[in-house]
């Protein structure tokens, strides 16, 4: 089964839902993502102590939930020694409303660079209300794909490292995506790539990416090895001190350059910067991974009109297998940098 095709050759993806603009993994976070131009949200799963598959990024709950509040004197705070019911009772949206009343230079990393006018736009009152409100919450992997069949989105699912060699979340994440009927909807990535072998073991229908922060050596091999779809790749570290004029920045566009044209989708997170963003578009990126939906979308809509390109679509290879899906894409600009 093909992901379906999309409107542009670059894909918006939304990290976390659109976490600049609603509490990070949660449904109003992925809702938001619809709104701001997104074709795809990216959320982390985990397993609760009772093996529900629920979307939450950290280990520990202490920093997006009020967990130590609720559950006061206990002796760990990890996801994983929490069971669902438990999970479900947690306040996940007032820490974010918290961030927003501190200065920026206060704020989480990745809020201090939202400026007054997004804050404006992009977050009304009733929503500020919404999410201090107490009602938002962790969501499970259930809900997550009912929204975004809902929504008409893809899902990038990450599958987060089990503690103490707990086994069972590829199978129940597995399960969960063919009971809901979306194997062609899903990209699922991990920095754990034993869980991409055990993903490509036990389904051909959904399509898998390798999540790396560092660019792998002999990135081909290694993804024809995992039969892996694509290649998820953090930002180049130097960019705000070097940008990409140096060598090393040359060799970070060319790594992305070279793996897309072997026909393996090539999608960088987490990108914020606008000028960045027009680097890794030019070196052929897939899909941008943003906490903020709304810069990528005006950095595409300025792109796509100086290039020519067919229609985008996750191309399998032959024989019906997903190994070497991809976007298809025909690029002619250049980055610019200054």
């Amino acid at each position: 089964m093909l992901i379906p095709t999309t409107s542009t050759h670059i894909l918006n993806i939304a990290h976390r839902g659109a976490r600049a603009y609603a509490p990070e993994n949660t449904l109003v976070a992925f809702a938001k993502a619809k709104t701001l131009g997104c074709e795809m949200f990216e959320m982390d799963v985990r397993l609760s102590k009772d093996g529900v598959v629920v979307v939450y990024h950290d280990e520990h709950l202490t920093r997006c939930t009020d967990a130590k509040t609720r559950f006061p004197n206990r002796s760990s705070y990890n996801v994983a020694d929490f069971t669902y019911t438990e999970l479900s009772c947690l306040d996940a949206g007032s820490w974010y409303i918290e961030q927003l009343a501190l200065p920026s230079a206060e704020r989480q990393a990745f809020l201090q660079s939202l400026t007054d006018a997004e804050l404006d736009e992009f977050i009304s009152a009733s929503e500020r209300e919404r999410y201090a409100s107490g009602d938002i919450k962790i969501p499970t992997l259930a809900e997550t794909l009912s929204l975004a069949k809902e929504l008409n989105l893809m899902v990038n699912i990450e599958l987060k490292k089990q503690p103490n060699g707990t086994t069972g979340l590829v199978e129940a994440v597995l399960n969960t995506i063919e009971t809901m009927k979306m194997e062609g909807r899903i990209l699922i990535s991990s920095f754990e790539h034993k869980l991409l072998k055990q993903v490509r073991q036990q389904t051909k229908t959904c399509a898998t990416a390798v999540l790396t922060d560092p660019p792998i050596k002999a990135p081909l091999t290694y993804l024809r090895k995992l039969k892996a779809n694509a290649y998820n790749i953090g930002c180049y570290k130097d960019y705000k001190a070097k940008g990409f004029g140096g060598l090393p920045g040359k060799r970070y566009l060319a790594h992305i350059d070279k793996i897309n044209k072997a026909g393996f989708s090539v999608n960088i997170w987490t990108c914020n910067d606008q000028k960045e963003m027009d680097c890794l578009m030019s070196a052929g990126a897939s899909g941008l991974i943003s906490d903020y939906p709304n810069r990528v979308r005006e950095k595409i809509a300025a792109y796509l009109p100086i290039n020519s390109f067919m229609a985008t679509s996750f191309v399998p290879s032959p024989a019906g297998s997903l190994h070497g899906c991809r976007l298809v894409g025909q690029r002619r600009s250049s980055c610019r940098e200054g």
